[in-house]
């Protein structure tokens, strides 16, 4: 990849074609055979991308994108940590079936150069990693272009961008459109999605948002949604406000104590990983201190996907469930 500046002369060579998401197109008619670049907004930085052609995906979030663009062509493989629910449930079981399973460990420096990759999707902290030593600029230095969750930005070092959630999944899939060349099955996408979210919002009763608490994991502390990741705006967009919104924060550990005063009426367990969503629910009807908030005592729990709770296509797929779900539980 290359990040150098373009000089004055390419610069009047330079052909741009803006995009919605920031792209711009250059062709240098003076490099015969040149592939044609694409500069792209990462986390607050302009990036300088050819179209990729063995692609590495890390989780569903990062494979969901590239597959709802048709971009199964372009995906060498994948990487799926187990706490991943089985690729067979995915709605896009066929398109995982094509391409080769890499690995169930966490992203890491040596597989992504053994698998020839020419570019890597992940998120930051979530895929890319200091202390694991695969973070975008190490993959620059080898070569190896990469692409990270704009919803992820919020604790990338150095080029800060901050989007909501939600803007953050229609972000990736103009970016991605505009890095493989597929910009109107990006618009189309994008613009299915909003019409979605759209309809839903137009659904939600009048009166006050009903109080929610994810429940992610943890005993002596809960590990939960703050304002920065996609169950936020599922919630919100749904008709909920998420007790912990006010955490300017992605996935964050509160207290008990919080949870109970803040009283929230419907409870979402995240699944993934080892300990089934029942078990969850298990827990917390028997934790004493949760034994008089309202979700508890009406047992309202709701179950949201692994990947409909991190960033992907399937964000929208969870805010539709939840939604009916208050409509069916809360008046």
């Amino acid at each position: 990849m290359n990040h150098r500046p373009l000089t004055a002369a390419a610069l009047a060579l330079t052909a741009l074609a803006a995009t919605g998401c920031g792209a711009r197109v250059e062709e240098e008619p003076n490099r015969a055979g040149a592939p044609a670049t694409v500069t792209v907004p990462r986390c607050g930085e302009e990036i300088e991308y050819t179209t990729p052609e063995r692609a590495v995906v890390y989780e569903g979030g990062s494979a969901d994108k590239m597959f709802s663009l048709g971009l199964t062509d372009h995906v060498h493989g994948y990487v799926m940590p187990p706490a991943n629910p089985p690729v067979t449930e995915s709605p896009w079981a066929d398109e995982y079936a094509r391409v080769e399973f890499l690995s169930d460990d966490l992203l890491n420096r040596e597989l992504v150069v053994d698998a020839e990759a020419d570019f890597v999707v992940a998120g930051w902290n979530s895929g890319f990693s200091d202390q694991r030593g695969i973070t975008p600029e190490i993959l620059d230095g080898l070569g190896i272009q990469s692409f990270m969750h704009t919803e992820s930005c919020f604790n990338y070092p150095g080029h800060p961008e901050e989007v909501t959630p939600f803007e953050g999944l229609f972000t990736d899939l103009e970016r991605l459109g505009a890095i493989f060349g597929v910009e109107d099955r990006a618009t189309e996408l994008v613009a299915d999605y909003r019409a979605r979210v759209e309809t839903v919002e137009e659904q939600v009763p009048e009166g006050e948002p009903v109080p929610v608490f994810l429940y992610d994991s943890g005993t002596d502390q809960p590990f939960t949604a703050g304002s920065q990741v996609p169950p936020n705006d599922i919630i919100r967009f749904a008709g909920g406000r998420n007790i912990f919104a006010d955490l300017d924060e992605r996935w964050t550990q509160v207290g008990w104590e919080a949870v109970v005063e803040a009283e929230p009426e419907v409870i979402i367990i995240l699944d993934y990983g080892d300990q089934p969503a029942e078990d969850k629910i298990g827990f917390l009807t028997d934790l004493p201190a949760l034994a008089d908030v309202p979700a508890v005592a009406e047992e309202n729990f709701f179950i949201l996907d692994y990947n409909e709770g991190i960033s992907g296509p399937r964000n929208i797929d969870g805010l539709e469930k939840f939604a009916e779900y208050l409509g069916e539980h809360t008046s």
